[in-house]
């Protein structure tokens, strides 16, 4: 399978969650929220424009598999999708699972600092580390063929 550069960038396979054919499922290596993720698309692609049809349809089923299992594993209440690739060039949403109170994870509390405004991306300081998170979130992933 063709990975490009921002794959590594956030984690590999060390952070990765689930591998659809045009797009990976990877826990973002620094938590803004619990449960913060990236779907990367396999492409060298830059544009989102310039992804194949293909990568459009399936991505309603990572969308889809990325919502039910953030609410079946942390009880979530938003989902905030951010595309900025200003600094990884790579066609890439950043997930956001967004709580209005705090929720557990392996018996800690976590909160939400920008709830119920904007996400804070600067913070990531005491949440876990993404290997945990991305531990669980396989258990509990939709198995697919890819």
């Amino acid at each position: 399978m063709h990975r490009n550069a921002t794959y590594e960038t956030f984690g590999g396979d060390r952070t990765l969650v689930c591998d659809y054919a045009h797009w990976s499922v990877q826990v973002r290596p620094k938590q803004v929220t619990l449960g913060a993720l990236v779907i990367l698309a396999h492409t060298d692609a830059v544009a989102f424009s310039d992804l194949p049809v293909e990568a459009f349809a399936e991505l309603a089923t990572v969308v889809k598999d990325v919502e039910a299992v953030c609410a079946s594993t942390f009880a979530n209440t938003k989902v905030n999708y951010l595309m900025l690739m200003m600094v990884d060039p790579h066609v890439h949403f950043h997930v956001l699972p967004r709580y209005d109170a705090p929720v557990m994870f392996e018996g800690t509390p976590y909160s939400d600092p920008g709830w119920p405004g904007q996400p804070n991306l600067a913070v990531s300081e005491g949440l876990p580390a993404a290997a945990r998170v991305a531990n669980r979130l396989r258990s509990a992933w939709p198995k697919r063929q890819v």
